[in-house]
């Protein structure tokens, strides 16, 4: 049996007089649906180990305990696979997605999605929580995936998202040569009216849409950009470039060329955020996938001005 996911606290002055209720909604960032799950589904308070109402008030240096019901599962297939495990704590997941898994189970694929392999890897363990994808890839970008372990966390990390405070670098091959070689592209996304898959620029009814770029190098007809976002609008990045000309390789949806490479040119390959409780910056990084860097390489050793 589990013992359940905890999280504890010893109260200051800040966090002294308040209620339970009152410390974890004002001072932790529970929400008012986390606390009613906590009460319907089981989740005790502790104060001090004696088991507490949440509307008993805290002292000074008293040490307050949740502890989080089981999460239920939300049906998703535990499929054991093997996962690249980046990074790993009682509260993160960070994994290296490979091109060709989609993150959640899909329609066609209910079996062999990333969320299967992590509902597997939890069973194996014992660890008692569903499975929380915080930061999203299209099946066909590859590169790292932030999980929550528990959905404390994932609230938490939700906020910060939205808040742009998680930050993801990418790495993309794109069609031609940017001018200028670095800028923004502001553009407003919005969902293609003749298709449920297709995204498109849309200055009437699109959502804010931004994105950073860079040129790293120089290819045979083709740029090796890094990429930052400040919105995270359904294939945002290979909307903006397709519109603005330059598609990326291999993004067949999106005007790419196939030739060079199969699935689109993108790799997420950095993240960074704050640890939602010990505040400590977090940081990862992974490499380009084989079928990306041999592309980047067998355009380079074409490019004249590399000779």
């Amino acid at each position: 049996m589990s013992a359940g996911i905890q999280k504890s606290w010893v109260i200051n002055e800040a966090g002294a007089q308040l209620t339970i209720k009152e410390f974890l909604q004002n001072k932790q960032g529970f929400s008012r649906r986390l606390l009613t799950a906590m009460k319907q589904e089981g989740g005790k308070f502790l104060i001090n180990e004696q088991e507490s109402y949440i509307t008993e008030t805290l002292r000074k240096n008293d040490k307050l305990t949740v502890i989080f019901p089981d999460e239920v599962s939300d049906g998703i297939e535990a499929t054991e696979m093997n996962l690249a495990i980046i990074y790993e704590d009682e509260d993160h997941l960070v994994l290296n997605k490979p091109a060709g898994q989609a993150c959640l189970p899909g329609m066609n694929d209910r079996q062999y999605s990333l969320a299967n392999g992590i509902q597997a890897y939890y069973n194996a363990s014992g660890h008692p929580a569903t499975v929380h994808i915080v930061t999203r890839l299209d099946r066909n970008t590859s590169g790292l995936v932030l999980v929550a372990k528990n959905r404390y966390a994932h609230a938490l990390l939700s906020e910060a998202q939205k808040k742009n405070q998680i930050h993801r670098t990418y790495e993309a091959i794109i069609t031609g040569e940017m001018t200028p070689s670095a800028g923004t592209v502001r553009a407003p996304i919005a969902r293609k009216k003749t298709s449920i898959i297709e995204r498109e620029v849309n200055w009437e009814d699109g959502k804010e849409a931004t994105t950073h770029y860079q040129t790293v190098s120089t290819l045979s007809g083709a740029s090796f950009l890094r990429i930052q976002l400040e919105t995270g609008r359904t294939h945002q990045i290979r909307v903006h470039f397709s519109h603005l000309g330059h598609p990326l390789l291999g993004d067949d949806l999106y005007g790419g060329s196939t030739d060079a490479l199969e699935r689109q040119a993108l790799h997420c390959t950095a993240i960074e955020w704050e640890h939602p409780f010990e505040h400590k910056k977090m940081q990862f990084h992974c490499m380009l996938p084989s079928d990306m860097a041999a592309c980047k390489k067998s355009l380079s050793i074409d490019y004249p001005g590399n000779l």
